[in-house]
């Protein structure tokens, strides 16, 4: 009775106050064991626990971020230093003068070599007279007009003048030759030439040289891609221009023939020993 009694009354102390019941406390214990763990697991889903209970496992995770983040950085400033390479590149070129590039074009060598002293044979108020530098004969030279006429197509009736001038300048180079009366010699105009500045080829007709090596080279002067001065005046005298037949270029493709006889070669050697029984 006794004990039953201090139960009930023990019973009631715990309801009518909680706080000092032994079995409240002991319920506030078991929450506060389970508080952490919850925050263990709330944080496990965004970190991996360390098996041996430290929370090193953690830091490591956010120097790992860490260094990510600098690699994303120092990634995104190589990328931007590339773009920014590439961009400068772009500008250089696009800034260099157009001007250079097309006057150190092989093309444009005339204009340079129509200004050295050291290439000038004669010149006037009128033309130039140079050594051609790759000459295709024992005598060969270039008449080229101060002004300045890129091709023979852009001949007009007015150049006919200027053109009648360059040729009256061949005539005297070739005759002040010693051996003019015993060396051939012609000139003209390449039909479709490889050089800009319109020039008049004053060539003798031995094609005697190192310089003649392919048959583009020798098609190139002894067919009708070769127009001869006096036919180019003529042209402008009655057309006012230079015509140049369609399919000339294809002459350059004809078989090696020799220009005096006829006789066809099959190769630049056989060609040039052919050519010593006629020179």
């Amino acid at each position: 009775m006794i004990k039953c009694h201090s139960v009930g009354l023990l019973a009631r102390r715990g309801i009518i106050n909680p706080s000092s019941s032994l079995i409240y406390r002991l319920l506030c214990w078991g929450e506060g064991q389970k508080q952490p763990s919850k925050t263990k697991n709330a944080l496990g889903s965004k970190f991996k626990e360390d098996p041996t209970g430290s929370q090193s496992g953690t830091k490591r995770q956010r120097e790992s971020t860490s260094e990510d983040r600098e690699s994303q950085r120092d990634a995104q400033s190589m990328k931007a230093d590339k773009q920014t390479e590439r961009i400068s590149v772009s500008v250089s070129h696009a800034d260099s003068p157009k001007t250079n590039e097309n006057a150190g074009h092989w093309s444009q060598g005339l204009k340079t070599s129509m200004q050295d002293p050291k290439m000038q044979v004669y010149k006037d108020d009128k033309v130039v007279v140079i050594k051609d530098k790759y000459p295709k004969a024992r005598h060969h030279w270039l008449v080229l007009p101060w002004q300045s006429i890129p091709s023979l197509k852009a001949l007009r009736t007015e150049h006919c003048d200027l053109v009648k001038h360059m040729q009256k300048v061949a005539d005297q180079m070739i005759q002040q030759r010693p051996d003019c009366s015993s060396v051939q010699f012609r000139t003209g105009y390449h039909a479709i030439p490889s050089m800009s500045h319109v020039h008049l080829h004053v060539i003798s007709q031995d094609f005697d040289s190192p310089c003649l090596k392919n048959k583009k080279h020798w098609n190139s002067f002894t067919t009708d891609y070769f127009i001869e001065s006096k036919d180019v005046i003529q042209m402008l005298e009655t057309d006012g221009k230079v015509t140049v037949k369609e399919g000339t270029s294809e002459l350059l493709k004809l078989p090696l023939r020799c220009h005096v006889c006829r006789k066809e070669l099959p190769t630049i050697p056989a060609l040039k020993e052919h050519l010593k029984s006629h020179f």
